[in-house]
């Protein structure tokens, strides 16, 4: 849901985000943001903040993490996060492969035509979906394509 004009923060490479920063940043969205962060414990995705010298920003990296049977380490990425003025950004990165199973996916209309209509990038064969966010309305829809993009092999 790319709607919202704004200037991405968490520019500088010598000031790592903290709770404080960013809800400065984000003002009335910072509500929305303290609950997507909560939320996402019960989800088994913690977020790691690096700075990215090519975008010359921190961005967050969702990461789900688990132990395998044989008790090896395993972890993959479910979204990126990023904080711009009034709103932070989840991108999360769907195989081209697993379009028709995420389009069968209980979700709302409105995030059903977001996959329908995402073009893939490049030769990545993936398709994008970029949700702006400054309150809580999508977050269903979001942690249910979070959840589904983790198993995707």
């Amino acid at each position: 849901m790319n709607k919202m004009d704004g200037k991405q923060l968490l520019r500088d490479p010598n000031v790592e985000p903290t709770k404080e920063i960013i809800a400065e940043g984000l003002g009335k969205a910072g509500g929305a943001y303290t609950k997507f962060i909560g939320e996402l414990e019960k989800h088994s995705i913690q977020v790691e903040w690096r700075y990215y010298k090519d975008g010359k920003s921190w961005l967050g990296k969702a990461l789900y993490k688990w132990t395998t049977s044989k008790g090896t380490q395993k972890e993959t990425t479910a979204f990126w996060l990023s904080v711009w003025e009034g709103y932070f950004k989840v991108s999360i990165f769907v195989p081209e492969k697993a379009r028709a199973d995420a389009l069968a996916l209980p979700l709302g209309n409105e995030v059903k035509k977001m996959i329908e209509s995402s073009e893939q990038m490049g030769k990545l064969k993936l398709f994008p979906m970029i949700f702006d966010l400054d309150s809580d309305k999508l977050f269903k829809d979001i942690f249910t394509l979070a959840e589904f993009r983790v198993k995707i092999k």
